[in-house]
């Protein structure tokens, strides 16, 4: 989603303590109508302990903002140094910035994450993807005919959970994309079904541009 590194150069200190005095957080109420509110914690530079307080400055120096669905990740931050590597990995790779949100786009809408709508929509934008290819990404489409393919690839391997046909494969090779490319594509789909699980399962309220899934 975002161009993050974590590197070395990341030092953070533990605090005196056991771990259950650094990762229980009391268990309150949550008000199912109020749809502002994320249902799972999220971590302000304020409530945060040196570990995440690391983190997040870091993406904070390189992005100039932490995203609420990163301050929602870094309840863990395992889990976010781990999402946060895999993202950069990923990136170093061969799918270029339009095709790998043309993807992001397409698996927002698939499944019904709005958040990760509204973002990868502001995200694309920046990337140079024009109103009409987004529309057509959310579509499960593309106006370029070999990124068609890779959103078309990466709704089926969504909609059926991976046991994809070898005519799927066979398609996406017969405009190019290579075994390197497929296992590629592969990755961003299991990074993007991850922060759409997490969008929708945290109700994380949306800092981008609000976009509505209908």
């Amino acid at each position: 989603m975002f161009g993050i590194t974590i590197g070395e150069s990341v030092k953070y200190t533990s605090v005196t303590g056991s771990q259950s005095d650094l990762r229980v957080n009391p268990i309150l109420p949550i008000d199912e109508s109020d749809e502002t509110m994320s249902r799972i914690n999220t971590v302000t530079f304020e409530t945060a302990n040196p570990e995440q307080k690391a983190l997040l400055e870091a993406i904070q120096g390189q992005l100039g903002m932490v995203p609420n669905f990163l301050k929602v990740f870094a309840n863990s931050p395992v889990a976010l140094k781990a999402f946060l590597g895999l993202h950069g990995v990923a990136n170093d790779g061969s799918l270029d910035l339009q095709t790998r949100e043309r993807i992001a786009l397409a698996l927002a809408q698939q499944n019904s994450c709005e958040y990760c709508l509204s973002a990868h929509s502001a995200i694309g934008k920046k990337a140079g993807l024009s109103g009409a290819e987004i529309e057509a990404n959310r579509a499960g489409s593309s106006q370029d005919a070999k990124a068609a393919v890779a959103v078309k690839l990466a709704r089926s391997l969504v909609e059926h959970q991976g046991d994809i046909t070898t005519a799927d494969l066979l398609e996406a090779r017969s405009v190019g994309y290579t075994d390197a490319d497929i296992v590629e594509i592969i990755t961003h789909v299991g990074m993007n079904v991850l922060t759409n699980i997490l969008g929708k399962a945290s109700r994380v309220e949306i800092d981008f541009p609000k976009v509505s899934l209908s």
